[in-house]
């Protein structure tokens, strides 16, 4: 029995012009990452990732310290949706920086309310496919690696959204719960699902055993 690793991107650049950009801390969390496998051994047979920049930087920073990866396949069905279009279909004002607690949590519930919408078809934020559009290409992953690659470890570098959706889908979880999945997700964080010829299995959920010295608190982020 093979295992699909999903591995979300480490820390982006939220609040910055371009958020697609990992800062310096996860820029470590990738490398830890990666230094975590090569300790226990762990080789990948396959690897896909989505085709944003903060995917490619977080698998290079896991090359650096895991040399030997398998050529990466980008994958489209495995980029993030757009947070801010989809914020802009429900608030089409202005929004407050996110840079106090209070804003920080008004911003992510917005966000919530509006992944919701977006999922029972009630907006169509602009420049983003539908939502069964999107899920549509998170499952279609998940059977191409299911079909092709049995017995096989596989690594999947994505973003919160592709990866809850994944694990909603494997357990057979409603969207919205879904949502509560994504918003739980930590940066680096690894997600497991074991690959059998008739479906997939949930294995472990959200882990970063790469974080876990005591000095590493500061290394654990969700943004």
């Amino acid at each position: 029995m093979g295992t699909l690793h999903l591995v979300r991107h480490g820390q982006a650049s939220f609040g910055a012009a371009n958020y697609d950009e990992l800062t310096a801390r996860g820029s470590v969390q990738a490398r830890r990452l990666g230094a975590h496998w090569r300790s226990h051994g762990q080789r990948f047979d396959a690897v896909f990732t989505g085709t944003l920049k903060r995917h490619a930087q977080t698998l290079a920073g896991i090359g650096e310290a895991l040399p030997g990866l398998p050529p990466a396949v980008a994958v489209p069905g495995l980029d993030e949706y757009d947070s801010l279009a989809l914020i802009h279909a429900i608030h089409p004002e202005p929004l407050e920086k996110a840079d106090t607690p209070e804003r920080y949590r008004a911003h992510f519930r917005l966000l919530c309310d509006a992944l919701a919408q977006w999922m029972a078809g009630t907006i169509s934020p602009h420049g983003m496919p539908d939502w069964e559009a999107f899920s549509a290409g998170v499952h279609g992953l998940l059977e191409q690696v299911r079909h092709g690659h049995r017995d096989q470890q596989v690594l999947v570098v994505s973003s919160g959204g592709p990866i809850s959706t994944a694990v909603a889908q494997v357990l057979g979880l409603t969207p919205e719960v879904g949502i509560a999945l994504n918003m739980r997700l930590r940066n680096s964080a690894i997600s497991e699902l074991s690959i059998s010829a008739r479906r997939l299995m949930l294995q472990t959920f959200n882990t970063v055993p790469h974080l876990s010295a005591p000095d590493d608190a500061t290394l654990i982020t969700h943004a």
